[in-house]
């Protein structure tokens, strides 16, 4: 089976230009991998790196983390964001120690059956960790696939179906080449395709892009539904709250809780969803991390 062209120009352009990141690099092992894909999500690539690296220092096996409290994975997650991740990692690491010798996982549906990992975290880790040949997408190589095949500014909502389809097309036969190109997509819509001021003077692939041909047609199409804004959210006083329990040794009491945010109702809520979520816990008198 021949390469698509488009897949040979952005290997190649990606072989030049990509990234120096730390899941890149060689000997970089399948542990280190999950860990970068959990903390990933929904965050920026430069707070990830430095947490990574703490992390990955401190528990470099997933035993490591399996034999500690899972409230330390939540301390040590810091400023992330959605600390639910932290559990979720915590359980996953017992379960690879549990269930699979301390050994991550090669196949999908292994990874998939251990807590938080979902399809795209599976698909990413037997690719990138163990080399299978799977397609890969995420919000960048869905952007650059709806506009270089569809013409289509921005993608339409996710669709787990059609976007595997679109990249399964693209995708090259030889397993190394496939490897590269899922993780080119990304690097090429993370830096050059961007969402709001996409580079095309630079892009590889412009001349084969049909949205670029169209001259850049605005989109029309359904959107996603906008974030709430987080400044004075339950979002925001949750993570308040556990700026507050990650910071002490000592169960945080109920006075210096009521002092993080003056809004009863709101701060009464999301403390009581941070117990439901198991990331406090009720423990001598006041909430400390599980």
């Amino acid at each position: 089976m021949t390469q698509h062209p488009l897949a040979y120009r952005v290997n190649a352009w990606y072989r030049e230009n990509a990234r120096d990141l730390p899941w890149r690099r060689e000997g970089f092992d399948a542990w280190g991998i999950l860990v970068s894909e959990f903390m990933l999500q929904q965050t920026p690539v430069v707070r990830v790196i430095p947490r990574l690296e703490r992390w990955l220092k401190r528990w470099p096996t997933p035993g490591d983390l399996a034999a500690e409290p899972p409230g330390e994975a939540v301390r040590e997650w810091a400023n992330l964001g959605y600390p639910r991740r932290a559990l979720w990692l915590h359980r996953a690491a017992e379960q690879i120690t549990e269930i699979h010798a301390g050994t991550v996982p090669s196949e999908v549906d292994d990874l998939l059956s251990l807590t938080g990992v979902g399809d795209y975290t599976a698909r990413a880790v037997a690719v990138f960790a163990w080399g299978a040949r799977h397609p890969v997408v995420d919000t960048n190589t869905r952007r650059v696939i709806a506009r270089a095949v569809h013409g289509s500014g921005e993608p339409a909502p996710p669709s787990a179906t059609r976007d595997l389809a679109d990249m399964s097309a693209l995708l090259p036969h030889d397993d190394g080449e496939a490897r590269v190109f899922n993780a080119a997509a990304m690097e090429l819509g993370a830096v050059i395709c961007t969402a709001r001021a996409p580079r095309c003077a630079e892009c590889p692939i412009r001349l084969q892009c049909r949205w670029f041909a169209e001259g850049r047609p605005a989109y029309t199409g359904p959107r996603k539904p906008v974030q709430k804004r987080y400044e004075g959210s339950d979002r925001h006083v949750r993570g308040l709250i556990m700026a507050e329990l990650r910071a002490s040794d000592v169960p945080v009491t109920s006075a210096e809780i009521g002092r993080v945010w003056s809004d009863d109702d709101r701060r009464d809520r999301a403390l009581a969803g941070l117990l439901a979520d198991g990331l406090a816990v009720a423990r001598d008198g006041g909430y400390a991390l599980p």
